[in-house]
C-alpha cells in the first residue's frame, strides 16, 4: 500500500511508514514468523531505504519485530495471549481515566462529551456502523484528554491502536450497537453526575464485555 500524499505532508515520512507496517503487522497483512526485508518493504510502501531502517528500529522496540542476526528482521506480531493480556491492561488505565476525567474536565469538556454520545445515539438509530465506532473512538479519546494527563493518553492511544488493528472482520449481531451505545450513554451518565464510584463501575463492565466480545469473535 503506497502512503499517500496528504499523509507524506502531513507527517514525517518514517511515522507515516511506521504506522502502516504496524497496521498491516496487527492486521495480519505481514504474518507472524514472517521475514521483512529492507527491500520489500520500498517496494510495497514506495519509498527509499532511509525510512524503512527508522521504523524497522521503532517496530523493533514496540517489540512488534525481531531482528536477528545474520537472519534479519521477522514479524513478532500479537499473539491470542498477547491481545488478552491488552484487554486487562487497557481495562486498568481506562478505569483510571474515567475517575480522573471526571474529577478534571470542566463542563465545556462535558458537553463535548454528552454531543458524542449523542452522535453514537444518532447513528445506532441508522444503524450506520462505521460511523458509530468513528464515535465510540472519540468518546474514549475525549476521556483520555480530560484526564490531562499525557502519559496515560499516550498509554492508552497505544492499546486503543493495537486492539482495533488486530480486529478480525467483526460480525454484527442485531443488537450490537444499542447495546455498546447503552454502556457508553451508563459511562456518561456518571460524568454528568460527576460520580467516580459510577464511573469506574460502568467503565469496569464496559471493558469486560468488550473483552468477551473480541473473544467470542477472535479465539
Amino acid at each position: 500500500m503506497e502512503i499517500n500524499s496528504a499523509e507524506k505532508n502531513s507527517q514525517p515520512l518514517s511515522a507515516g511508514l511506521y504506522q502502516e507496517i504496524q497496521k498491516d503487522i496487527l492486521s495480519g497483512v505481514f504474518e507472524s514468523g514472517s521475514k521483512l526485508t529492507e527491500a520489500a518493504v520500498c517496494k510495497r510502501y514506495s519509498v527509499s531505504r532511509t525510512p524503512v531502517r527508522e521504523a524497522f528500529r521503532q517496530l523493533e522496540a514496540d517489540g512488534l519485530i525481531e531482528n536477528i542476526p545474520n537472519r534479519g528482521a521477522f514479524v513478532t506480531g500479537l499473539t491470542k495471549r498477547d491481545i488478552s493480556d491488552l484487554f486487562d491492561l487497557r481495562s486498568l488505565f481506562e478505569i483510571q481515566a474515567v475517575e480522573w476525567a471526571i474529577k478534571r474536565m470542566d463542563d465545556d469538556d462535558i458537553d463535548v462529551l454528552r454531543e458524542t454520545v449523542e452522535f453514537m445515539e444518532f447513528y445506532t438509530l441508522k444503524d450506520d456502523i462505521e460511523k458509530v465506532l468513528s464515535f465510540n473512538s472519540q468518546f474514549h479519546n475525549t476521556i483520555y484528554a480530560g484526564t490531562k494527563d499525557r502519559m496515560i493518553q499516550r498509554t492508552l492511544s497505544t492499546y486503543q491502536t493495537y486492539l482495533k488493528h488486530s480486529a478480525p472482520a467483526k460480525t454484527f449481531t442485531g443488537g450490537y450497537l444499542r447495546t455498546i451505545l447503552e454502556e457508553h450513554k451508563a459511562i456518561f451518565a456518571a460524568f454528568e453526575n460527576r460520580n467516580v464510584a459510577a464511573g469506574r463501575k460502568a467503565m469496569e463492565y464496559h471493558m469486560e464485555q468488550s473483552k468477551l466480545r473480541r473473544i467470542a469473535n477472535y479465539f
